[in-house]
């Protein structure tokens, strides 16, 4: 791909206006039409001019397909033309086997750039990470905010360092053998600085966020030929090898061929062209296997999603928390289920929802790499009153048994920045608009938000307060002290054991048994010849395990006989058994 107007000529979709004009370094320039799109050669014009379209003699506005707003989302665009390609001699990072790590660029370090993120990206190496997955970094209005608010998906937003600190991100992770996966977000556009609507039928209806995407109606080929072209960007251009794609139970489309699958197809092509692998992952709340089904099994042939259902489990059974949508989930029955079958609700009774939910997943036919499982995760602390980790409420030993069940598990792990040190920062939601209203409208949804599970006012942070986004970021002193170092010390070992002993990273969900017992508060996971046997009860537990001979990972002080093993409260060991 090459970005618009690197060449001189310029283009875009516009099919209901009646003249356009494209204004390059402050001359304006008649477009003639075409089948709804408009299109100029301007001699002289290259990377570094400044471009905008005027509809209908109306003010200038940014291009839709802009590939870098130098002054935000509400100036012109700006010509720009990718650094040469991404290099040849990267080969990819597949998702089985592979240990993700989950990051704000804004927040990951004191810089919250990504020239400053490259230097910690040392740490995620040794810390046994494959794959760095970057929340959105398309340009969005305002200084700061946690980039689903984007209203301009071509364009890298400057409050990270723009286009070619992107690329010099991407290829700083290969460099170390780091895959780069990027969240991506189809479902809507911010509240600032979208001005699809002004060009063309971009949107149809509503959802939780507002308009919705215009995916089957008229118009809408370009539309999803508009998603298509931004997927290709990011793979082509920017050398990135996984898309995560964001609330996709939100694209309505009503089409023989959803656009996921059209999206899956279309990636297929481009894996193939590129001759290295590349991967979508979906985020969905729908519990639908269809999605990372192949398309030969009739499926969509998306390769992964997250699963909340497992974090949910985790979370809850951890914590105690059974309020909202943790009501379906906290007792140890439910953690065993979902540790051998993914999904909780799989046409089963949802009492959070008021009704069945789900679809079973096929245990003999898909594996379980195409499940991500994570403890927490940008929305599951953001999206808490106060951004408090788990790291708050848990004692170590509890945090070490949550990563040992998500290490030990047949699914991919991910992992939340700070997660593995127990950071006891807190990462809040957080907001940076200009506009005065928009920002007593984002303060006040928020603390009603909350009102109604009885937080008051002064107990939820001010999004839009510079503090609330400073005190986010990561405290990089940390993982050096104490608990924190011990911790982090577990989640080194755990991912090495994933390399280590091949039998936890075998994805086969039809080899996972699991014994619970409730009273005692143990569970005993089966993998292979390996168990790994956990405590969360309050005290001492002798937990039977047949034919142990040797402790093969354990942080803690454990007694191990011919038949069981004697555990502390709070505490994990993995076991070899003959």
């Amino acid at each position: 791909m090459t970005g618009l107007g690197v060449d001189g000529t310029f283009s875009v979709w516009a099919p209901t206006a009646g003249s356009v004009s494209v204004v390059v370094d402050g001359v304006t320039w008649p477009m003639a039409a075409e089948e709804g799109w408009w299109t100029a050669t301007v001699e002289g014009a290259g990377p570094g001019s400044s471009y905008a379209y005027a509809l209908d003699g109306a003010d200038p506005l940014p291009d839709p397909r802009s590939r870098r707003q130098p002054d935000g989302v509400h100036a012109p665009s700006q010509v720009w033309a990718p650094p040469g390609l991404p290099d040849d001699r990267w080969t990819g990072r597949g998702l089985p086997g592979a240990v993700i790590y989950e990051l704000h660029v804004g927040t990951f370090t004191p810089g919250g750039t990504f020239d400053s993120a490259v230097e910690r990206l040392d740490h995620l190496v040794d810390l046994g990470v494959t794959i760095v997955e970057v929340l959105p970094v398309n340009a969005f209005d305002g200084t700061r905010g946690w980039g689903y608010d984007g209203v301009l998906w071509f364009a890298v937003t400057e409050n990270y360092g723009g286009p070619d600190a992107f690329r010099r991100f991407v290829d700083a992770c290969h460099e170390r053998g780091l895959g780069v996966a990027l969240d991506v977000v189809y479902n809507h556009l911010g509240p600032s600085g979208a001005y699809l609507d002004r060009f063309g039928p971009y949107f149809a209806g509503s959802n939780d966020w507002g308009s919705a995407l215009n995916l089957d109606g008229p118009g809408s080929d370009t539309v999803r030929a508009y998603i298509l072209e931004n997927v290709t960007m990011w793979f082509v251009d920017f050398g990135v090898d996984a898309l995560r794609l964001d609330a996709v139970h939100a694209l309505r489309d009503t089409r023989a061929t959803h656009v996921l699958e059209e999206m899956a197809v279309h990636v297929q092509g481009l894996e193939a062209a590129l001759g290295r692998p590349l991967t979508l992952i979906a985020e969905s709340d729908l519990n639908d296997p269809r999605l990372v089904t192949p398309r030969e099994a009739g499926g969509y042939g998306l390769d992964a999603q997250w699963c909340d259902d497992i974090h949910h489990s985790l979370h809850s059974t951890l914590t105690g928390e059974t309020q909202g949508y943790y009501v379906d989930f906290g007792d140890l029955d439910t953690l065993g289920a979902v540790l051998r079958e993914a999904y909780v609700h799989a046409g089963t009774w949802s009492t959070f929802r008021g009704r069945t939910h789900g679809r079973p997943v096929d245990l003999d036919r898909v594996p379980g790499w195409r499940f991500l499982a994570y403890l927490q995760d940008h929305d599951q602390v953001g999206n808490r009153a106060g951004g408090d980790r788990l790291s708050a409420s848990l004692s170590p030993g509890r945090l070490a048994c949550g990563a040992a069940l998500v290490f030990c598990s047949p699914f991919t792990p991910m992992i939340w920045m700070g997660e593995e040190w127990g950071a006891s920062t807190p990462w809040a939601f957080f907001v940076g608009f200009d506009d005065p209203g928009l920002q007593d409208a984002v303060r006040e949804g928020r603390r009603r938000e909350f009102a109604e599970h009885g937080w008051g006012a002064e107990e939820v942070p001010d999004p839009t307060d510079v503090a609330t986004f400073e005190r986010s970021r990561l405290d990089w002193a940390e993982p050096e002290e104490g608990q924190h170092a011990w911790l982090l010390d577990v989640y080194r070992t755990l991912t090495a054991l994933r390399r280590t002993e091949r039998e936890l990273a075998d994805p086969r969900l039809d080899r996972v048994h699991v014994d619970v017992d409730a009273g005692a508060r143990t569970l005993v996971v089966h993998r292979g010849a390996l168990r790994l046997v956990v405590n969360l009860g309050a005290g001492e537990a002798t937990v039977p395990v047949d034919g142990a001979t040797e402790v093969v990972w354990t942080p803690f002080e454990v007694g191990l006989s011919e038949a069981a093993v004697v555990l502390p409260a709070e505490s994990c060991v993995v076991l070899r058994t003959s």
